[in-house]
């Protein structure tokens, strides 16, 4: 039997590690953002997909992915070592998109369910039929699939699959390539005498001995003129990369190993299928090959969630940055809008002209017009003048080339038309608290509210500039009314002036928020691997 560390506790430390490492967020283009990205991914993969499936169930078969690049003969092999074919194998690759898992008919139900990799949709081979839960669930054409063989040939406890070319033209492929072999307990990684030292399989060679899993190499196609050479040349190279321990195989080349070829002579992968084979029914080497994948893995969690961890302090520094220059531009502008309206700025061009005009050649309603639209004129200014230093800031930092920041609704229309209702509704409510001052007066000639909120306008607007506004107000509607009117429409100012840049400011900072980047995501990364580490 299989010991391996299945306590809940362990479990549910991991479940959570593996829920902090999801939530972690990298969107800003820092260096080293899409290295990390990756990495946050492999390890879910690695999570999702192997480790955690294996711990709950240690007594599922062992699975065993062959992996690596185009043209090596992967689907040949698999197909050798089952004893029939049941992936194809061609120039074309009619089936890289469909990874194929064959097993004994008897664990079929360890991989008929969601167990491991659980995105991927099931189907059954060609000679097999649905389980019952499964016959009336429609297939979406473009839903990953994974297409399950049985064979009779192999022995229960074994499961093979045949994955992607990891160097595929097609961006999916290699992503799937690289998520199967991530839920694999045994790395089977094939190349061929022609391209043993290329960079990509030597990859997967480094990343399995960088989690130290369980794993063994296939040297195909070698001409048996240099078997022995080129063996010896292939081990110098595993051994200078400090994977001189793992198991080597070599397949000849033959005339099966050709595109479109049959199936190898069994002689061919003997020693290959012995090796497998043991490893399934043995369980001291079944032990083994677990222990060394899962713990390699759990080991690795010491390196790679401090990594994580650093990467989201990096991206929050950085958010903060991005908010500070936001904030700093608009705090800029808000007081300096604040110090224009009290010099009476506001009350300036054709506002000015207006108000000299009044009340002879310029009604109320046209002196109340040329106010707001000064006003909105005054609030355009400062949020066109806080976004350009805004833009001049983020100039100079990295972080602001994320794609999501560019995608904010900066058109100068935009705000006009947003500035524009928010002063005209500040009018609207300045001529309704006229209107309610103006009721209060008990005698009959009661003055025109539109001019009573004209005359207040000028008060709050215009400085020293129209000090004569205030004493024209407290003739119409005596002191007292005049006071307290001028107190609510300054009020009334400062809010609607307060609420203008702050939605202004609040538009510009969504993006950032909507990042979702947060100060407590190292702290949890780092808080989950602690609590991970005591349960083990």
């Amino acid at each position: 039997m299989v010991t391996l560390d299945v306590r809940p506790q362990l479990l549910d430390a991991l479940a959570a590690l593996r829920d902090r490492v999801a939530a972690a967020r990298y969107p800003l283009p820092l260096a080293g953002a899409p290295r990390v990205r990756a990495n946050r991914d492999e390890l879910l993969a690695q999570l999702d997909d192997y480790l955690v499936p294996r711990l709950r169930s240690p007594q599922a078969p062992l699975l065993a992915v062959v992996g690596g690049s185009t043209g090596t003969g992967k689907s040949t092999l698999v197909n050798s070592l089952v004893g029939r074919r049941v992936t194809e194998a061609g120039v074309l690759r009619p089936t890289t998109r469909t990874p194929v898992l064959v097993c004994h008919p008897e664990d079929q139900h360890w991989f008929s369910g969601m167990r491991v990799l659980p995105d991927l949709t099931r189907r059954w081979g060609p000679h097999q039929e649905k389980s019952a839960k499964d016959s009336d669930a429609p297939v979406d054409d473009h839903a990953r699939v994974l297409r399950v063989e049985t064979a009779e040939t192999l022995p229960r406890g074994l499961a093979l699959l045949d994955a992607p070319d990891v160097d595929s033209l097609i961006t999916d492929n290699r992503v799937l390539a690289a998520q199967l072999i991530c839920a694999a307990d045994i790395w089977i990684m094939v190349t061929t005498a022609a391209r043993y030292a290329d960079a990509v399989p030597w990859h997967l060679l480094r990343t399995a001995k960088e989690y130290r899993a369980t794993l063994i190499t296939v040297l195909d196609r070698v001409p048996h003129q240099v078997v022995a050479e080129v063996s010896r040349q292939y081990g110098a190279l595993l051994t200078k990369a400090g994977l001189g321990e793992v198991p080597r195989f070599t397949v000849p080349e033959l005339p099966e190993s050709a595109w479109g070829g049959g199936l190898l002579p069994a002689s061919a992968v003997a020693s290959l299928r012995t090796w497998l084979h043991h490893h399934a029914q043995d369980p001291g080497a079944r032990r083994s090959a677990l222990t060394r994948t899962a713990y390699g893995l759990l080991d690795s969690l010491a390196v790679r969630m401090p990594e994580l961890a650093s990467a989201c302090a990096a991206q929050y520094a950085a958010a903060l940055r991005l908010t500070a220059a936001v904030d700093g531009a608009y705090d800029s502008e808000h007081a300096r809008v604040r110090g224009r309206l009290q010099s009476g700025t506001v009350l300036a061009g054709d506002a000015l002209k207006r108000w000299r005009a009044f009340p002879l050649d310029c009604t109320a309603g046209e002196l109340l017009d040329a106010l707001t639209e000064s006003l909105g004129a005054l609030l355009l200014c400062a949020v066109t003048a806080a976004d350009e230093r805004v833009e001049e800031s983020w100039r100079r930092e990295p972080a602001a080339g994320a794609p999501e920041l560019a995608e904010r609704d900066s058109s100068p229309e935009s705000a006009e038309h947003r500035i524009g209702l928010a002063v005209r509704r500040w009018r609207r409510e300045l001529e309704e608290h006229a209107e309610d001052e103006v009721r209060e007066l008990v005698r009959g000639n009661a003055p025109d509210a539109e001019t009573v909120a004209a005359l207040a306008a000028a008060v709050v607007l215009g400085g020293r500039r129209a000090r004569t506004a205030g004493e024209g107000l407290a003739e119409r509607i005596g002191a007292h009314g005049a006071l307290r009117l001028r107190d609510r429409a300054g009020r009334l100012l400062t809010e609607h002036v307060d609420r203008v840049l702050h939605g202004e400011r609040e538009r510009r900072l969504a993006p950032i928020d909507a990042l979702d980047v947060h100060a407590e995501s190292q702290a949890e990364l780092i808080a989950a691997l602690s609590v991970l580490q005591k349960e083990r």
